[in-house]
Parts: structure tokens; C-alpha cells; sequence
């Protein structure tokens, strides 16, 4: 077995306000190519409309065997180099602990972190019951070492305090710190937090009929749990579309023959799960009123269930986040802001309404 220490190129992220501005445009300075007209039918579109348009755009993919994946990771995932670009041991713009060959490293048997790379299923398969197409869908399923997979398993993805146990490149496994879920979970590192939200953004839009049928602590209903869905959109706010994730998109696209939109156009996350994109749905939290004075905010409900607040701006900045655990929650806002979004989200769902300030 081959491999070597070595640093390689990245080019660097664009910066957040920078993204932030391109969310709001629907674009982003870094695009994909997808074919012309392959979006027509979600233009113009938001919110649940959005995401069904969506789904009946790529939903028809080439579906690969689980053997062929091998093959197609060699055109998915090289790096500029030659070697296997691995989540869970790279360290973009500095010095990976080890690196992998594509064929020669293939596992195999192993017995520690760097032994050979196998085939991730970042959103795994226990989840969907090791259902097709989900298992062979190129758009989750990546190389990583097979040590760090084992240490993942079936965990979901989370923020990590003191870890329990942690790879050569960072990703940690330990007790979930992102408000709303308290249980074991698994932090890739920051490099790649965008690249992996932005997949889990496209499961839900992929297979949109199948997933209230899945099990996940990610998972509620046919969408993501409160708590998950708020630390995705972070993560996909806070690490941008990288040159990584369009070549990786085009690949899969010359294979399956279907896209990652969420690659292709980063804006469309916020349009169907940012904080506005909820504003006209059905309130699911009919037990709650908001009420503005010159002191701040000041919310009140009849039940003193777990919830958690959200405050964003008309960008899309979540300016304020905390936990409600009583039957009124004041925050204090004494300057202007303008028009401001609450979101509200519990066991139940989540609802936004808006305030001026």
C-alpha cells in the first residue's frame, strides 16, 4: 500500500457576506453549468412549490450498482493530485495525515485510520432501510477512510463539545452541543460542513415521497428535524459552493444523469427552508403570540414545551438564537432593525411570523 504526506492546492471559499449577498440574488459567484433549460420549470418559484418543482427535475437518475461505485468514485472524487479526496482525512489548504490510491487502497480489511477507503453512505443507509436508488445515489455516497466510517456508523451529524474520540484530520465524535438535540454525533470538520449539508439538502428534495417512511434523529416528518435543519442552514451559509463540489456535481451528472441543484444554485436553500420561506405556510404552533414593545420582543404560549427562537433578519442572518422553556420569553431589541423574522420550532414542527422593530 502506497501513500504519502503531502500538501495540495484549495482554492479558498469566497467569504460569508460575500455569500450572503449571492444568496439573496439566488446565485452565487462560483456556478455550476447546468444544461440550458434543465431549471426552467422551478424559475420564478418558492417554498414548497419550489422543492416539488425540484424533485420532478432529478428525480429520474441512472441508478448505479453498489460494485460500480469503485469505479465512478475515480471521476467523482480525485483529487487535482490523483489521490482519493477523502471527507473524513483531508484537510483542504493544508497537510492531510495520509492520502489514499484509488484501486490499491480499496478496502478491504482494516484495522485503523488510514488502512484503504470505502464507500460512505453520508446519509446512512440504515436510515432508508438499504433502499434503492438511495443506496448507490453518488450525490451522498462518498470515499472516506474505513476506520472514521466505522466511528461515524449511523450517527447523525452534529456540533461536538468534548469529544469521545476524534480522527487525524478533525472529524470528532461525541455528545451533539447545536440546541435541540442532545444525543452522540459525528462532526466533520469545517471544510466540509457546507459540501455535506448541501447533500442533505438534496436527499430531501430527491426523494421527497419517501421521507416520511425514513428514521433519523435528523428527520421529522417529510423533512428535517428543527434542530437539524437550523445547523444545515448554517453550515451551508458558513462554508460556500467550493470548486470541489461543481466538479464533483458535473461528474455525477455525466454518471446519473441528474444534479445537486443546491450546488447549482446555493439560494434555493434559503428560498425553501430559510427563515422566510415558512412564512405563508400552515402555522403548526397555533399556541404562541408575539407581541412588540419598547423593550424588546416578548413571546407567550399556553404550554411550556422545549422550543427553540430564532431571529433573523430580512437577509437571512440569524442574529439571535435561544431556548424557550417557560410560558414567556422576553428579548431585549431597544435599537431599530426593521422588518425581523421569529421562528418558533418544537416537537411539532416550526412556525415564522414577523415583527418590525
Amino acid at each position: 500500500m502506497r501513500r504519502s504526506r503531502g500538501a495540495y492546492l484549495c482554492i479558498m471559499p469566497i467569504s460569508r457576506s460575500l455569500l450572503l449577498a449571492c444568496l439573496l440574488s439566488g446565485a452565487t459567484t462560483i456556478s455550476a453549468q447546468p444544461p440550458p433549460g434543465y431549471y426552467d420549470t422551478a424559475a420564478g418559484l418558492n417554498g414548497p412549490d419550489l422543492r416539488t418543482a425540484l424533485y420532478n427535475i432529478i428525480e429520474g437518475q441512472w441508478v448505479a450498482s453498489y460494485a460500480g461505485l469503485w469505479t465512478y468514485f475515480q471521476q467523482t472524487d480525485d483529487r487535482p493530485d490523483g489521490y482519493v479526496w477523502d471527507l473524513y482525512s483531508d484537510v483542504p489548504g493544508g497537510t492531510a495525515p495520509y492520502v489514499f490510491q484509488f484501486v490499491a487502497d480499496q478496502c478491504g480489511t482494516y484495522n485503523g485510520e488510514g488502512d484503504c477507503y470505502n464507500r460512505e453512505h453520508s446519509f446512512p443507509k440504515s436510515w432508508f432501510n438499504d433502499a434503492p436508488p438511495m443506496d448507490t445515489d453518488l450525490h451522498h455516497v462518498y470515499p472516506t477512510d474505513a476506520w472514521v466510517n466505522q466511528q461515524r456508523g449511523n450517527l447523525p451529524y452534529g456540533e461536538v463539545g468534548a469529544a469521545d474520540w476524534t480522527s487525524q484530520n478533525g472529524t470528532a465524535v461525541g455528545d451533539n452541543t447545536f440546541p435541540g438535540y442532545s444525543g452522540t454525533v459525528c462532526e466533520p470538520i469545517d471544510a466540509f460542513k457546507g459540501d455535506l449539508a448541501r447533500t442533505y439538502f438534496y436527499m430531501m428534495t430527491r426523494y421527497l415521497p419517501n421521507i416520511g417512511g425514513w428514521s433519523s434523529p435528523m428527520l421529522q416528518g417529510n423533512d428535517l428535524s428543527p434542530w437539524a435543519e437550523n445547523m444545515l442552514l448554517d453550515w451551508h451559509i458558513n462554508d460556500p459552493v467550493s470548486p470541489k463540489e461543481i466538479d464533483r456535481n458535473n461528474a455525477i451528472f455525466g454518471i446519473q444523469n441528474n444534479r445537486n441543484p443546491f450546488i447549482d444554485q446555493p439560494g434555493w436553500v434559503i428560498n425553501i427552508w430559510g427563515p422566510t420561506a415558512g412564512v405563508n405556510e400552515v402555522d403548526v404552533l397555533l399556541d404562541w403570540t408575539l407581541g412588540s414593545d419598547p423593550n424588546g420582543l416578548r413571546l407567550q404560549r399556553s404550554g411550556v414545551t422545549a422550543a427553540l427562537v430564532r431571529i433573523f433578519d430580512t437577509s437571512g442572518r440569524c442574529s439571535l438564537q435561544t431556548d424557550w422553556t417557560t410560558a414567556e420569553l422576553s428579548i431585549p431589541i431597544t435599537e431599530s432593525r426593521g422588518l425581523l423574522f421569529v421562528q418558533v420550532s418544537d416537537a411539532k414542527g416550526r412556525s415564522t411570523r414577523r415583527v418590525f422593530r
